[in-house]
C-alpha cells in the first residue's frame, strides 16, 4: 500500500511573519483523510521572516522534533534552556507532563526554513526533556532520532526512528517497511519511487512494500525517511 501526499496539495497557512505547509491536518487546516501516519502526527515546512518567530506556548505529551534548514533557531524554554539551533542541527523536546518554550528566528537580516516535527510518544506524563544536536551523515542512511539513541542519534518516546536520506545523482536505495510503516518526505531534490516522480516537498508512506528509491536529479536529495510502528495509515 502506498500513500501519496504531493507538497502542492498540503495545507497552507500565512501569517505575515510565518509562512507554512501542513502535510496533516494543524492548526486551521483539517481534512480527515490526511491526520497523519501512524504516530507521525505533524510536519510543517515553515518558513519565519527575520526576527520573527513563535511566542513563548505549551505542549504536553509530545515528541518535539525541529529540523533547521536554512538560518538558526533561537531557543527558550521553561526548563532554563536557551540555545541557538543553527542550519544541520536536530532538536528534540519531550513535552511530558507540560512545557512552555518560544522559537524564534536568530536573524534580524534574514529568513529562517525549518520542518517541525510531531510524534506521538509511546509514554506519557514523563519529565519533559530537551536534546539538540548536529548529526554527521554516515553514509546513505543516517539516524537522526530513535528510540534508544543509536550511532550518535537524539533519543525520542516511541518505537519509531527518523533518518536522514542522501544519495547522490543516480545513485539508488531500496527502502523496506517490512512488517511496520514507513514515510518518506522530500527535502530537496528529485527522485523516482516505484515509478512515482517526487520533488520538494512531496511525501509517500508505505505498508507491506519495499520502495525503490532512485536519484533522477541532477543534483544531491535529500530526504528524511521515517520508520513507524503499525497504526493510521490513510487509504
Amino acid at each position: 500500500m502506498i500513500y501519496l501526499r504531493p507538497a502542492k496539495q498540503r495545507g497552507a497557512a500565512n501569517f505575515g511573519w510565518l509562512e507554512s505547509n501542513h502535510s496533516f491536518s494543524f492548526g486551521n487546516y483539517y481534512d480527515p483523510k490526511h491526520m497523519g501516519v501512524s504516530v507521525l502526527r505533524v510536519i510543517n515546512d515553515d518558513f519565519v521572516i527575520a526576527g520573527a518567530g513563535f511566542q513563548e506556548h505549551g505542549h504536553r505529551d509530545m515528541e518535539i522534533i525541529s529540523y533547521v534548514l536554512e538560518g538558526a533557531i533561537e531557543h527558550k524554554d521553561s526548563m532554563g534552556n536557551s540555545f541557538v539551533v543553527p542550519a544541520g542541527d536536530i532538536q528534540r523536546m519531550s513535552a511530558g507532563t507540560g512545557i512552555t518554550h518560544s522559537e524564534f528566528n536568530n536573524s534580524k537580516t534574514e529568513a529562517m526554513k525549518f520542518l517541525q516535527i510531531w510524534i506521538t510518544p509511546n509514554k506519557t506524563g514523563i519529565k519533559p526533556s530537551y536534546e539538540q544536536k548536529a548529526v554527521a551523515q554516515n553514509g546513505t542512511l543516517t539516524p537522526l532520532v530513535t528510540a534508544d539513541g543509536r550511532k550518535g542519534s537524539l533519543m525520542m518516546h516511541q518505537d519509531a526512528a527518523m533518518y536522514r536520506l542522501v544519495l547522490q545523482p543516480g545513485e539508488n536505495i531500496a527502502l523496506d517497511s517490512g512488517e511496520r510503516i514507513g514515510y518518506l518526505h522530500i527535502i530537496s531534490g528529485s527522485l523516482t519511487v516505484n515509478s512515482n516522480q517526487l520533488i520538494q516537498g512531496d511525501a509517500l508512506g508505505v505498508k507491506d512494500e519495499i520502495l525503490e528509491v532512485l536519484n533522477t536529479g541532477n543534483s544531491e536529495l535529500t530526504a528524511l525517511w521515517f520508520d513507524l510502528p503499525r497504526g493510521n495509515f490513510p487509504s
